[in-house]
């Protein structure tokens, strides 16, 4: 909406019941009611999104990072409705979509895949088929659902006892969470780092590719921190892997904004993985090392413009930038979501720092849809300034009345293992289970209990520092001794 504002275009908000009060809705020039809570009564409803966009004028359709972001049906219920939609076109979201049907574009196109499955298990394939097949591959390996991501779907098998069971488990879940209990088997790299490139492609044939980004900070396969550059790759290899994400791209005429990902072995051998075709969340850690504004580029993809983007500016990277996806989770208990009233919000800033949130105080977090509050990033000219800017801004981030997952990135990016970018995909769950259940909220201080009193002082400090001079040491000291206590998160 900030994107369209400059552009000179108005926006138009759709949200549910629970999302009435939510920031987007507060942007927008106009917004709409779709339905209740659950998505399926509002945000996945295709023929209400196109009532709205017909009913108030709108020619252009963003489909934001979920929901039916890429759902090559509503792609193309836009088409039909006449409405531009801005990412690629259904046939290239339907061909890669699906992960084996992705896996076969990537061959076509010469890029390295892992050892797999061609095809997904039809769901009369025998155990013994899935058996023999498996064997061939070699164990370890991993079942994976055909349709959507997240690793939901995802079972790794460490030898034949426990692949049938796995391949039952993975069908069901598959099944629950995409409508498509299909699924496929692929080798398992062995404590790989996960990459992505981003990529924007036009009408006209041209797609640019961009400094990677790391993902391997992940927990059950949900990435938790991103940056860029990684530091596990050279120049050589840096370059070979935007080369071989724009070719998979430009096998499937993409255009507009999408996600090559790859895992990097130990001995860095890349290979694809799957793409994402829609922007990604973490897209602004390619905005801040590059200096691009991918937004501004989705909408002027969508207009038919071509690209002019330095395709040496788009992977040469400048500087460094970290983000962290600051989740309503309570990490001291098994990172469940903490839906409730935010009663209040204090987001730290300085140069080099961007907090990209749809949340602001007054704002119920409901139970219906994912708790992420905030993706919060930050650049420096090295990682190590960075890390160093990100452990300030962590450190001055406050939210009052739902828990957290702020403390747990606190004790995160003090891990020296983080600062010397020693992790693959495997580190944090790892690192996870070692703790034995200590807790990462830091040992409360002094006598404030509630929430909205701290908020409320510091509040009333704000207002009278001017008056009342330069504040003293000891004043900041009890103002971060109170804001640690359970309310301030």
């Amino acid at each position: 909406m900030r994107a369209c504002r400059e552009m000179g275009l108005c926006t138009v908000a759709v949200y549910s019941d629970p999302d009435r009060t939510a920031l987007h809705v507060r942007v927008a020039d106009e917004a709409f009611c779709i339905g209740t809570g659950p998505a399926s009564d509002s945000y996945l409803c295709i023929d209400r999104l196109i009532d709205v966009a017909r009913r108030s004028g709108a020619t252009y359709v963003h489909p934001g990072y979920g929901f039916l972001a890429e759902n090559e049906d509503f792609a193309q219920a836009c088409l039909d409705a006449g409405l531009t939609f801005i990412g690629p076109s259904p046939d290239a979201i339907r061909r890669m979509g699906s992960k084996t049907g992705a896996r076969q574009v990537a061959i076509a196109a010469g890029v390295p895949v892992v050892p797999g499955t061609e095809e997904p298990f039809a769901d009369t394939a025998s155990d013994d088929e899935i058996a023999k097949t498996a064997a061939a591959i070699g164990y370890p390996l991993v079942v994976k659902a055909v349709s959507g991501g997240g690793g939901k779907g995802m079972r790794t098998v460490a030898g034949p006892g426990d692949l049938l069971a796995a391949v039952r488990t993975a069908r069901s879940e598959a099944g629950s969470a995409f409508g498509d209990s299909a699924v496929y088997l692929e080798r398992k790299i062995l404590k790989p780092r996960h990459i992505e490139i981003q990529l924007m492609g036009d009408a006209f044939g041209t797609v640019i590719p961009f400094v990677e980004r790391e993902c391997s900070i992940q927990r059950r396969h949900q990435k938790v921190v991103e940056e860029s550059p990684s530091l596990a790759l050279d120049r050589a290899t840096r370059v070979a892997m935007a080369e071989c994400a724009a070719a998979v791209a430009k096998t499937v005429g993409y255009t507009n904004a999408g996600t090559i990902e790859f895992l990097l072995d130990e001995d860095g051998r890349f290979y694809f993985l799957e793409m994402n075709t829609r922007l990604q969340v973490e897209h602004p850690v390619t905005e801040l090392v590059t200096g691009i504004d991918l937004v501004h580029w989705q909408l002027r993809v969508a207009m038919g413009e071509p690209l002019t983007i330095d395709p040496a500016q788009a992977v040469t990277p400048r500087g460094h930038a970290i983000e962290c996806r600051i989740y309503a989770e309570d990490p001291d208990q098994g990172f469940m979501p903490s839906p409730g009233l935010v009663r209040a919000l204090s987001v730290p800033g300085g140069p080099g720092v961007r907090d990209d949130r749809g949340v602001s105080a007054g704002f119920e977090i409901p139970l219906f849809y994912d708790s992420m509050i905030s993706k919060l990033v930050v650049w420096g000219a090295d990682r190590t300034e960075a890390i160093t800017r990100l452990r300030r801004v962590l450190d001055e981030y406050r939210v009052a009345g739902v828990r957290t997952t702020l403390p747990f990135f606190r004790w995160l990016v003090g891990r020296p293992e983080f600062v010397a970018g020693a992790f693959d995909t495997t580190y944090l769950d790892g690192l996870l289970a070692s703790r034995k259940g200590q807790s990462f909220v830091e040992p409360s201080a002094g006598d404030v209990n509630d929430a909205a009193v701290v908020a409320a002082v510091a509040a009333w400090f704000r207002a009278h520092q001017n008056a009342a001079g330069p504040a003293q040491p000891a004043d900041a000291s009890v103002w971060r001794r109170a804001a640690r206590k359970d309310g301030l998160r």
